[in-house]
């Protein structure tokens, strides 16, 4: 995400992809929900996972 979660981390995870996206912070572990419009807005840049 363009801006850092309060916890200091600027890591999320997707946990579902639907209308709406959810995310988990890797720092503080809260999830988040945001339409999928204010995502794409939001959205820096993807980094894939490692594992396949």
């Amino acid at each position: 995400m363009r801006k850092p979660h309060p916890c200091g981390s600027d890591q999320w995870e997707v946990y579902r992809i639907g209308s709406d996206i959810g995310l988990r912070c890797l720092g503080c572990d809260r999830r988040v929900l945001l339409t999928r419009s204010v995502f794409n807005k939001r959205v820096k840049r993807v980094i894939p996972s490692e594992s396949s």
